[in-house]
């Protein structure tokens, strides 16, 4: 018997429409019946492609004595994180008060009115030995409290909120200054957390550094400028540029990145990067497709080029929507089984390439009899150094690839996001560029188009969702990183339409205004997540820490301080000071939650280049000139501005140089 998500467009919904939990989505209906009910609510939160979420909802959700209790006793409302990250968000971190730790799935049990005083994350249906309390058990444990203790559950409850909205408002470092040797001494801070054996930061389980790598290329783009011409290598820069290249190298060669297929798994269990939870999720890929472009570009490293091609070739070829944008998520199960898709035994490898070509094949990534994975399986990951190895063997993993499209595929979740896209769209843009493909480029813009012209309503307001239908009212993430979008779009766009920049610095400056207008706290720096005039929900929040996804007032740092350059127009110098001040403190207690901050400060206090260009006939020369210059933040326009001077004017900063007649001599 279906349950009330039955019309819900959410995958992740619809898989627990069959359940004999009694599910509602959220919203007001649940709450009125707790309310009339006087039932303690549990909403429930995860997404389609988490593998865990999979394991509780078929060991508890699916039993009739569990999800009796549940019905009995409880209502309960199921959430996708991926469409409600506002719920999501107020909700993870009352778990992380209460619990110490969090993730998904969340499991929140809240009075009547949405207040929480209790939650954790996955707990089993019945006791393992480990500790973890059973299921059932904290449904009754529960219960019982909520009847005999209600008071206390308030009290809880009201302290929670209180904790909530204080997090809001971040301690500000009095004598803070973000300047050049702040920063760079962060990078330094962030280069003795790095792996040097491995690659990554931390132990297991290791997720993609790609904020932090965007930051230490920033931070190596300011000691290089620091240095005179005729200075010895920087050491500074020689510690940034092995823990760049070593935790690149590592996930290239790693299990992470799927080496038949293209794209990368969400994270890696263990400290080598050979064993991910293999669900595939479409931020992760544009943040890397970003950073390995960045790092083509800056160190010419072959294997980058190929990591950034077969990543954004898988996105083209697997994610993309008939619409132009792009899906979400590939599930890290198929036929029950959390990696099955991706990994092998070498007698199939032999039975696809030949016994010659697969031995050499299996050696080279790492699949054995013995197997590194679970039941004798492997997942491929490349144990030779040499990038013409690799190369050799294109062919073969093209076999492989064609091979493994006959198995039963991953769940793919096909709601489009425009904050995910948004991300992508960076990715595509930046990768486009550097990799001379302007088809990843039109990819890029058809998709930022698309949102322009289908999730925007009211001139400057944007929606979060896209099923055949915009819907939701967009949070602050979808703003900034789809500004972000607009911006590196804008950056590149003149060099294959020419002209087009103005549109986009015009879409990017109402997408920001919208920001400062609808999202602004006028009490206090920072901007909500929320918009003024979104559903009222317990808390509103700031979120000013990056996690799997940048801090959305992070993004919009590098939003205000680019647009700054690109107008001069002072009031995004003005939201940008606030913004900074906000972040003082934040910097000064735990540089390594901020590093997408870090980067917009350093790529302000390096000089945002703007090139400027009019009434030339070699314009198609500037290109591959760009291309030979390490990655900066750097923006090319033509003008037709009366004031602007004839030639390429190169300004760096707030400062201009003399315009030159040949592209060649801009970085003469």
């Amino acid at each position: 018997m279906p349950n009330h998500l039955v019309n819900e467009k959410s995958l992740y919904l619809q898989q627990h429409a069959s359940n004999p939990v009694d599910w509602y989505p959220w919203g007001e209906e649940a709450f009125a019946v707790a309310r009339a009910e006087d039932k303690p609510i549990l909403i429930s939160i995860g997404y389609s492609s988490c593998h865990w979420c999979h394991v509780m909802e078929h060991e508890s959700f699916e039993d009739e004595y569990i999800s009796g209790l549940m019905n009995e006793h409880f209502v309960c409302i199921k959430v996708d994180r991926e469409e409600r990250p506002d719920v999501d968000q107020i909700y993870m971190e009352a778990v992380q008060m209460i619990a110490q730790h969090g993730g998904w799935p969340l499991n929140v049990f809240c009075l009547p009115d949405g207040k929480p005083f209790f939650g954790g994350t996955y707990f089993p249906p019945e006791d393992r030995g480990n500790g973890m309390v059973p299921w059932p058990q904290v449904l009754i444990r529960v219960i019982d409290f909520y009847k005999k203790n209600r008071e206390q559950l308030e009290e809880n409850a009201d302290s929670i909120i209180k904790n909530l909205i204080a997090s809001n408002i971040p301690a500000t470092d009095a004598g803070g200054i973000v300047d050049k040797i702040t920063l760079q001494q962060a990078a330094m801070a962030f280069a003795k957390r790095h792996d040097d054996q491995f690659g990554g930061f931390g132990q297991a389980p290791k997720f993609p550094p790609s904020t932090t790598l965007d930051f230490l290329i920033q931070a190596r783009n300011s000691y290089v400028e620091d240095e005179s011409s005729n200075a010895p290598p920087n050491e500074n820069v020689s510690r940034i540029d092995e823990v760049i290249n070593t935790t690149l190298t590592a996930m290239a060669h790693g299990g992470l990145f799927d080496q038949i297929g293209g794209g990368f798994a969400r994270y890696s269990v263990d400290r080598y990067w050979l064993i991910p939870h293999f669900e595939k999720m479409l931020y992760d890929n544009g943040l890397l497709l970003d950073i390995y472009a960045k790092a083509w570009t800056t160190y010419r490293k072959p294997l980058y080029r190929a990591i950034a091609e077969e990543t954004a070739n898988w996105a083209l070829r697997e994610m993309h929507a008939p619409t132009g944008n792009f899906y979400s998520a590939f599930d890290a199960d198929s036929e029950g089984e959390e990696g099955k898709f991706y990994v092998w035994k070498p007698d199939e490898i032999k039975s696809v390439l030949g016994e010659e070509t697969g031995t050499l094949f299996c050696k080279t990534y790492n699949i054995t009899e013995e197997g590194n994975f679970e039941h004798g399986f492997s997942n491929p990951a490349l144990t030779e150094q040499e990038f013409p190895i690799r190369e050799s063997l294109k062919e073969a993993r093209a076999k492989l690839y064609t091979h493994r499209k006959d198995r039963v595929w991953p769940g793919l979740d096909q709601k489009q996001l425009t904050s995910w896209n948004s991300l992508l769209i960076r990715g595509l843009a930046e990768a486009g560029f550097a990799l001379d493909r302007k088809d990843l480029f039109d990819a890029a813009k058809i998709a930022a188009d698309f949102i322009w012209e289908n999730l925007r309503y009211d001139e400057d307001r944007l929606h979060a969702v896209y099923y055949n239908e915009a819907k939701l009212n967009a949070y602050l993430d979808d703003y900034a990183y789809y500004a972000e979008a607009l911006l590196s779009i804008l950056a590149y766009v003149d060099f294959y339409y020419p002209g087009e920049s103005k549109k986009y610095l015009e879409r990017c400056e109402s997408i920001t205004r919208s920001v400062m207008k609808y999202f602004c706290d006028s009490e206090a720096e920072g901007y909500f997540f929320t918009s003024e005039d979104h559903e009222a929900l317990i808390a509103r929040k700031k979120e000013w820490w990056d996690n799997a996804t940048p801090s959305g007032n992070a993004g919009m740092l590098h939003v205000l301080s680019a647009l700054y350059y690109l107008t001069a127009d002072g009031i995004y110098e003005e939201e940008l000071g606030k913004l900074r001040e906000s972040y003082t403190g934040l910097i000064a207690k735990n540089p390594y939650g901020v590093p997408h901050a870090l980067s917009a400060f350093m790529a302000d206090q390096n000089g945002i280049e703007v090139i400027k260009v009019k009434n030339v006939n070699n314009f198609d020369q500037l290109p591959e000139i760009l291309r030979q210059q390490p990655w900066v933040r750097r923006f090319s326009m033509l003008s037709d501005l009366e004031n602007q001077p004839t030639g390429y004017q190169r300004c760096i900063g707030t400062v201009c140089l003399q315009p030159v007649f040949e592209p060649s001599k801009l970085y003469q």
